[in-house]
């Protein structure tokens, strides 16, 4: 059963390669697609979609992100899936 989510990321998680550590965090599963963006310059989107084990993996990572970050808030919903998602990607 696969699962997708899009989270609202708020902190300082623009200026220190948030985005590039959460590509390389989500390749660690294969099964991940989505993608991650800048929304402003304290908020990142992330958008994952996945089996549920490795979503929730993901999730939790999200919560405290790279060592430079400082992640204040996160907000997560459910989302419906896509079966047209590719990889996971950074998206400008």
């Amino acid at each position: 059963m696969i699962t997708a989510y899009i989270a609202t990321i708020k902190g300082r998680v623009t200026g220190v390669g948030f985005r590039y550590y959460t590509m390389r965090k989500a390749q660690k599963y294969p099964d991940l697609k989505g993608y991650v963006r800048n929304v402003s310059e304290v908020c990142v989107e992330v958008l994952v979609q996945g089996e549920p084990e490795h979503v929730e993996l993901f999730l939790d990572w999200l919560k405290i992100g790279p060592s430079y970050a400082c992640v204040r808030d996160l907000k997560v919903n459910q989302i419906p899936i896509n079966e047209s998602r590719g990889s996971f990607r950074i998206k400008y």
